[in-house]
């Protein structure tokens, strides 16, 4: 058991973590890849076929997670061993991100190839960070612990985006070095916060809740982990609440991915230029640090409050679909400020609803088992990134007009928040660790 000074360490060692990746999220997978992708690696290849590629590899990494999930989860769960799994993975992302910064111009498969692997290692180190939350802190910090990391997260990464940025932009007009030399020191950038901002965790953070070892060898530890995934997947009924939590999460949280992903396109459609949209991505990512706090502190009111918190965010990303769908029936001069409200509404929640999830999902598993029950968590929320895009995009072929299409992910929030009322109030595995 840790005390209360060491059980601070491990908590603020933990949050750091999220301050590591996110680096990666906003700067790899959001705003610098994909351009670097399009233009530079790919520039001689058909935009719709070297988009199609990106987005067929995207899909494949997201199926090679969710079976790694799956199988390594459970093993991670014995004494010793979760720690070992978050630093192959972790070594695996942090490698990848720093080999995209030497990958020739041309070699299309081969950066597709270093770019999976890094997305392969930031998701499956992901599902052991997310399981070291029950190591990390009590039951009733959870929610605070968890929603400090969204948080943080947010703040850390628009430090090493904006020295990249600032790298991109100048470094070109002094002569030091080229747009796309710039760019690939973005990339070693990012690889170095990741692994400089994880040492804390390798240091403070230990597997406090495990099961005991199966047997010495290998073989004993893979079979009774499938004896235990399969028992789980058999036995739903005897976790009712997880199931019904993981199908609302699967619901409302394919909506939360699916608005960040589209709303820089929906903006560039409204008529913003890509300065005015990197600023306003920035400006979220500060605007969503101290909301992602209130709803953190918020959530320690009651042992109801988390759920009741979740619901508001789901209310009010169904508000901003609804609105979204209208902006295009305003004046047009009152787009563009309409777009920055519902900008700020997304930033007020995002990551409120995300980690409030995450804590809410560690208080109805059992703590000896968050491993394997996480690797659930992770397959739901990776498949639940493909509905979303799909029923907006269909929608928007069906009727030709996009707004109806993001209309449509209203139905995701309505399903997402009925299901949630489903799911009692007050978890009761954190009671029975």
């Amino acid at each position: 058991m840790m005390n209360g000074m060491s059980t601070r360490r491990s908590e603020r060692s933990w949050v750091l973590y999220d301050v590591a990746n996110s680096a990666y999220t906003l700067m790899v997978t959001t705003a610098i890849f994909p351009l670097f992708y399009k233009n530079v690696i790919a520039a001689d290849v058909p935009g719709a076929v070297s988009t199609a590629r990106l987005a067929f590899a995207s899909s494949a990494f997201t199926l090679v997670v969710a079976v790694l999930a799956t199988a390594l989860g459970p093993m991670a769960d014995y004494e010793g061993r979760k720690k070992r799994f978050f630093a192959v993975f972790f070594g695996l992302g942090v490698a990848a991100t720093g080999l995209l910064a030497f990958v020739p111009a041309g070699r299309e498969f081969a950066v597709l190839a270093a770019y999976g692997l890094s997305a392969i290692g930031f998701a499956a180190a992901n599902v052991f960070y997310d399981s070291f939350l029950t190591d990390v802190t009590t039951p009733e910090r959870m929610d605070r612990v968890s929603s400090a990391g969204y948080a943080w997260g947010y703040v850390g990464s628009t430090v090493p985006f904006v020295a990249a940025m600032a790298l991109i932009n100048l470094a070109p007009g002094a002569g030091l070095l080229t747009t796309e030399g710039a760019v690939r020191v973005a990339f070693l950038i990012a690889a170095v916060w990741w692994a400089a901002f994880t040492v804390p965790l390798f240091r403070s953070v230990r597997q406090v809740h495990f099961i005991a070892a199966a047997g010495p060898k290998a073989a004993d530890l893979v079979r009774d982990s499938v004896r235990r995934v399969a028992a789980v997947v058999r036995d739903l009924r005897g976790h009712r609440a997880v199931f019904i939590f993981l199908a609302a999460y699967f619901f409302y949280i394919d909506g939360v991915g699916t608005v960040i992903k589209l709303a820089t396109a929906y903006g560039t459609d409204l008529g913003l230029s890509a300065e005015t949209l990197l600023v306003m991505l920035l400006v979220v990512q500060l605007v969503a640090f101290p909301c992602a706090l209130i709803y953190g502190r918020l959530a320690q009111r009651s042992e109801r409050a988390t759920r009741t918190l979740l619901l508001i965010g789901i209310g009010i990303y169904t508000v901003i679909t609804v609105a979204a769908f209208a902006i295009w029936r305003l004046p047009e001069a009152a787009r563009v400020p309409m777009f920055w409200v519902l900008s700020m509404l997304v930033a007020s929640s995002q990551g409120g609803i995300q980690a409030l999830s995450r804590s809410f999902y560690a208080g109805l598993i059992p703590a000896n088992s968050s491993a394997e029950f996480f690797g659930f968590y992770n397959i739901f929320g990776k498949f639940a990134a493909i509905v979303g895009p799909v029923l907006v995009g269909v929608f928007a072929a069906l009727t030709g007009d996009s707004s109806i299409g993001v209309l449509s992910l209203a139905v995701l929030f309505v399903a997402g928040g009925f299901l949630l009322t489903r799911v009692p109030a007050q978890p009761t595995a954190r009671n029975s660790q």
